[in-house]
């Protein structure tokens, strides 16, 4: 952990990040907890996260998770900054999955906001329904599974 105070944003960082992106990463980090620390230089300077470090920041947070990379050259560093807010852009979705995706859980009630996804991208989806139909609950599923009890902490698990 680093003290929020202590980064040093990239000044020529090409990447921009709106207020309601920001929120976003906000909630993301509310719900989900710190999946994707900061990555640093040598020197306390960021080279990936800074939609994070203004998230951080909107919730008051003094410390973020970090990683250092310190063994970049200077080259290294800067396109590193491009290539990982670019790389993830390069891909697809495969809507068939993703839509059987957001139906499950939005068969758990689970807020789809959360997702990135904005309602009208997910209405959009071929305009197929995210109604699917689930098997019913068996509570014996499980009973014939095997269990094992761990010799030094006592916790027990499916062998």
């Amino acid at each position: 952990m680093r003290a929020l105070d202590a980064l040093i944003p990239y000044a020529r960082n090409a990447r921009t990040h709106s207020d309601a992106q920001v929120a976003q990463i906000a909630a993301s980090i509310r719900e989900f907890g710190w999946t994707n620390p900061v990555l640093l230089d040598g020197d306390s300077g960021v080279i990936a996260g800074h939609g994070r470090l203004l998230a951080a920041r909107m919730l008051g947070l003094a410390e973020v998770p970090c990683i250092e990379l310190a063994h970049l050259t200077e080259g290294q560093r800067r396109a590193y900054i491009l290539a990982d807010n670019r790389l993830a852009l390069n891909a697809g979705w495969d809507e068939e999955l993703l839509r059987v995706e957001l139906a499950e859980l939005k068969a758990l009630d689970f807020d789809l906001g959360l997702t990135g996804f904005a309602a009208d991208d997910i209405a959009a989806l071929d305009g197929k329904p995210l109604d699917v139909e689930f098997p019913e609950f068996d509570e014996t599923a499980g009973d014939d599974v095997a269990m094992a009890i761990c010799p030094k902490c006592g916790h027990e698990f499916p062998k």
